[in-house]
């Protein structure tokens, strides 16, 4: 199709008066409309201008939708780099969703290893989560690793029960294992026992979202929503090295 010399003129201009406005009055447009238009919309985060021109993300949460310089169109859907074949929104989402492995208070969660336990993850786990007792299985298959299995009781039912009695127990990576593998249930705590990690626990998951179980988090910060098979572990856990 051929283009008139107006139309071009006018594509140009466009391009040259967005070019031309600070990213924060752009942003400031966009938020107006936005509010003004959709009154029910998500409160924005954050508005980033992204390597489109004329396009911009706009992050709500760990949410991503796109917008054009005005905030008259909203785009949902992955930005793709294609000479790169680069996934640019989940690139943004992983980044956003990453979590300091060193910042995590390891006191507070069950620890386990096979091998040297030389390379290290951490799972969020609630003790009636049918994922979570496959994935202990699967991580039967991995070796020369720590995990640190941070107990959430968030599925209701006797889920906190159950996180107490294990969590109290004499050896509760044992017992943990016990009942996420072979199903033995775990023996009924007496006594006192502190279970202020529990409360800690529901609230660091609170803090960084877990809203299901099991959540994975590796030593590079990546975090993974769900169970993964053992191979799938295998190679973040090189990933999470720099090995991959």
């Amino acid at each position: 199709m051929k283009i008139s010399t107006t139309t071009h003129t006018l594509l140009a201009l466009a391009l040259t008066a967005s070019a031309a406005m600070p990213v924060g009055a752009q942003e400031a447009v966009i938020r107006k409309n936005l509010a003004e238009r959709l009154p029910d919309f998500p409160k924005i985060d954050e508005v980033t201008k992204t390597p489109v021109p004329g396009i911009y993300e706009i992050r709500f949460g760990t949410d991503i939708l796109y917008t054009d310089e005005k905030g008259e169109y909203l785009f949902q859907g992955n930005l793709i780099e294609t000479k790169g074949r680069t996934d640019l929104t989940q690139a943004r989402i992983d980044k956003i969703t990453a979590i300091n492995f060193a910042a995590l208070p390891l006191r507070d969660a069950i620890v386990w290893k096979q091998g040297t336990g030389a390379r290290r993850m951490v799972v969020f786990a609630d003790p009636n989560c049918g994922y979570c007792k496959k994935f202990e299985t699967e991580m039967q298959q991995v070796r020369d690793v720590t995990v640190y299995t941070f107990l959430i009781p968030i599925l209701g039912g006797d889920s906190p029960d159950k996180a107490r009695n294990i969590w109290c127990a004499k050896n509760n990576s044992a017992v943990w294992r016990d009942w996420m593998i072979r199903g033995e249930s775990p023996a009924r705590s007496m006594g006192s026992c502190d279970t202020s990690a529990l409360e800690r626990n529901l609230a660091l998951g609170k803090k960084y979202r877990v809203n299901g179980t099991p959540a994975l988090v590796f030593e590079d910060g990546k975090r993974v929503p769900g169970a993964l098979l053992a191979d799938q572990v295998e190679r973040q856990l090189l990933a999470s090295r720099g090995k991959d």
